[in-house]
C-alpha cells in the first residue's frame, strides 16, 4: 500500500486506544523525569542551606516564565509537521522543525543577552535578602544563557511528537536529566577535583545538560529526519510566518499562564506564611498530576493534526475523544490518592511539625482530586485544538478567564476580603473547569476544521 493509503484507511477502535497509548507513554516518561530532576535538584540545594534553596526557588520560577516566552513554537512545530505527515508530505515534515531552529536562535540568543543584564534588577524585586538576591542573580543568569537551546529541544519535541517518534524524546531527555543529576553532584558539592560552585554550578549543571542535549536531537535529526528535509531545505518566509501566527499566541499564553503563578503566590503569601507553604505544595502537586494529561494531550495534537493532513475533519474530531475515552481512567486514579489521602500526601511535605499546614492544605487537595478527569479532559481537548492550529482561541479562553476572571476573584477572596486559602482554591477549580468547558465548546462548533497550516 502506497503512504496515502495507509494514513487515510480506518483504524478500529481497539487499535486507536494502542496507538494513543504508544504515543503518549514516551511523552509521560520524559515529563516525569524532568520531574524528577527538579526534585533532585532541588534536595542537592538544600544541603547549601536555606538562602540557598529560597534562591534557586525563586529564580526557577522566574526562568520558568522567561523560557516560557520561546518554547510555544513548538506547539506549532507540532502542527505543521503533522499536517505535512497527514498529507502524505513526507519529504517535507522536518521543515517546520528548521523553522522552529531557526526561530529560536532568532529569538533566544537577545533574549538571553537582554535578560542576564536584567537578572540582578529582577531578583532585587523578587527577595530583599541581600544573600539569596545573590545566589539567585548568579543561578538565574546561569539558567537564562541556555533559552535558544530550550526552544531548539521544544521544537524537536514537536517534530518526534509530529511523527510518532516520541521514543527518540523519552531517549533524549532521560540522557539530559542523567547528565544534569551527575553534574550536579560533581559542580555543586566539588567532587572529582573540581571546583566546588555551590549554587552556580547547579546552574551550569543545567544549562551544560539542555545544551548537550541539544546536540544529542541533532544527531538524532541527521539520522532520522535527513529525508524529511532536515537540514537540507530550509523553510519559506511564507513557512517563518506560519511558524509564529501559529506559536506566538501560544508563547504568550504560557508567558501568562506561568506568570499568573507568581502572581497567585503573592496573593496567598497575603493570607498568611502557613497558607504560602500550602499552596506551594498544592501547585507542584498539581503540576505533577497533569503530567499524564499533556502527555495524552500533546499525542492527541499529533493523531487530529495528520486526520486534517489527510482531509479527515470527522476523524481528526474522533481522536480527541478517542484519546480522552483511552485515558481518562489514569485521571481518575490519580484523583483516588488526592480524595483518600490528602493528610499524608502533603504531611511527606510538611512532616509533623507542618500539622498545622496539613490542616489548611488537605481540603483544597481533595478538591483538587475531585476536579482532575475533567481538568484532563480540558488538556486533551486544549492540545487537539492547538495539534489543528487553532492556537489563537485556546489563547484568548485560557489568558482571559486566568486573567480577567480568576486572579481578579482570588485577589479579592484572599488580599481583600481575607476569607482564606479554601476559598482561592474553589475560585481556582471552578475557573478551570469553566475553560474545559469552552473548550470543549470550540471544539464541538468543528470551526477549526477550516484553518490552514
Amino acid at each position: 500500500m502506497t503512504a496515502e493509503a495507509v494514513l487515510s484507511a480506518p483504524i478500529p477502535r481497539a487499535r486507536r486506544t494502542r496507538e494513543v497509548w504508544a504515543l503518549a507513554l514516551p511523552i509521560i516518561g520524559a515529563m516525569s523525569s524532568q520531574n524528577v530532576l527538579n526534585i533532585v535538584d532541588a534536595a542537592m540545594v538544600g544541603h547549601l542551606g536555606a538562602a540557598a534553596s529560597a534562591a534557586v526557588g525563586l529564580a526557577f520560577m522566574a526562568n520558568f516564565v522567561a523560557f516560557s516566552t520561546i518554547t510555544g513554537l513548538s506547539t506549532a512545530v507540532q502542527a505543521m509537521a503533522a499536517r505535512r505527515y497527514g498529507e502524505g508530505r513526507l519529504a517535507e515534515t522536518a521543515v517546520p522543525l528548521n523553522g522552529g531552529i531557526v526561530l529560536s536562535l532568532a529569538i533566544g540568543v537577545p533574549l538571553s543577552l537582554l535578560l542576564i543584564l536584567a537578572a540582578p534588577w529582577v531578583f532585587r524585586h523578587l527577595d530583599h535578602d541581600p544573600e539569596v538576591v545573590r545566589l539567585g542573580t548568579s543561578y538565574l543568569q546561569c539558567r537564562l544563557a541556555g533559552i535558544a537551546a530550550i526552544g531548539i529541544n521544544f521544537s524537536f519535541r514537536g517534530y518526534w511528537s509530529a511523527v510518532r517518534r516520541t521514543g527518540l524524546y523519552l531517549a533524549t531527555l532521560f540522557g539530559i536529566c542523567c547528565l544534569n543529576i551527575l553534574l550536579d553532584w560533581l559542580l555543586i558539592y566539588g567532587h572529582a577535583g573540581l571546583p566546588a560552585l555551590g549554587v552556580r554550578g547547579a546552574g551550569v549543571a543545567s544549562v551544560s545538560a539542555a545544551a548537550c542535549g541539544t546536540l544529542a536531537y541533532f544527531a538524532f535529526g541527521w539520522r532520522y529526519a535527513r529525508g524529511a528535509g532536515f537540514f537540507t531545505r530550509l523553510p519559506s518566509t511564507a513557512q517563518l510566518k506560519d511558524l509564529l501566527r501559529l506559536g506566538l499566541p501560544t508563547c504568550l499564553q504560557q508567558l501568562l499562564f506561568s506568570s499568573g503563578f507568581l502572581i497567585l503566590f503573592w496573593i496567598v503569601g497575603h493570607i498568611g506564611t502557613a497558607e504560602l507553604a500550602a499552596g506551594n505544595a498544592l501547585v507542584t502537586i498539581s503540576l505533577t498530576a497533569i503530567l499524564p494529561a499533556m502527555g495524552f494531550g500533546l499525542a492527541s495534537a499529533t493523531f487530529c493534526g495528520q486526520a486534517l493532513g489527510r482531509g479527515d475533519a470527522e476523524d481528526a474530531y474522533r481522536w480527541a475523544w478517542d484519546v480522552f475515552r483511552a485515558s481518562w481512567w489514569v485521571f481518575a486514579a490519580m484523583a483516588l490518592p488526592m480524595l483518600l489521602l490528602a493528610g499524608p500526601i502533603l504531611g511527606a511535605f510538611f512532616g509533623e511539625a507542618g500539622a498545622g499546614v496539613v490542616a489548611i492544605g488537605a481540603p483544597p487537595l481533595r478538591l483538587v482530586g475531585a476536579a482532575v478527569v475533567l481538568d484532563g479532559l480540558g488538556f486533551v481537548i486544549m492540545q487537539s485544538l492547538l495539534g489543528v492550529g487553532a492556537s489563537r482561541a485556546v489563547m484568548l479562553v485560557t489568558v482571559g478567564l486566568q486573567w480577567g476572571l480568576f486572579l481578579p476573584l482570588a485577589y479579592l477572596l484572599g488580599v481583600v476580603l481575607v476569607t482564606g486559602l479554601m476559598s482561592v482554591w474553589v475560585a481556582m477549580v471552578a475557573y478551570r473547569l469553566l475553560q474545559t468547558a469552552s473548550l470543549v465548546w470550540i471544539w464541538k462548533r468543528r470551526r477549526w476544521a477550516g484553518i490552514r497550516v
